[in-house]
């Protein structure tokens, strides 16, 4: 099976490159990822027949909006790195990292995404104003999936 970092790291690359297909394959094992707009990311391994590694991918489709009149207007979206669930606090007891109306600098936490009992801090990439919390606390959520819209300042 593989190593969840890599599997991280595989999806880090798809999104910066803009890639919705991405296969490879060693002396070890065979991964195929595929992703789209409002697609969850398919991930499929498996022992790999002896051939030389290979990589192929072709360029993704623009993603569809949640709220397009919102980011019409010059808003941001956080959206989710990853296949989880949201998690709106560190924990139950612990009031929400931010709410609609709450100022983020970029590399604040915003929130937590769980992933195979791994729990990743979902950082803003921009300065602005939480304009709308799009995700219920608990909720799973896909790849790509808006979480927040936020307006730059």
């Amino acid at each position: 099976m593989i190593d969840i970092r890599k599997l991280k790291e595989l999806v880090r690359l798809m999104v910066e490159n803009d890639l919705t297909e991405l296969d490879l394959q060693d002396q070890a094992e065979t991964v195929s990822i595929k992703r789209g707009p409002d697609a969850v990311p398919v991930v499929q391994t498996a022992p790999a027949a002896a051939a030389p590694a290979a990589v192929s991918h072709s360029p993704a489709e623009p993603a569809a909006s949640n709220d397009a009149s919102a980011e019409a207007a010059g808003g941001a979206a956080v959206e989710s790195p990853m296949v989880g669930t949201f998690y709106s606090a560190p924990d139950p007891e612990s009031s929400p990292f931010v709410k609609a109306g709450d100022s983020v600098s970029e590399g604040d936490v915003v929130c937590i995404v769980e992933a195979m009992k791994v729990f990743n801090e979902i950082k803003a990439e921009v300065s602005g104003t939480v304009s709308k919390v799009l995700v219920k606390n608990g909720e799973a959520v896909e790849f790509g999936q808006k979480l927040f819209l936020l307006k730059p300042e």
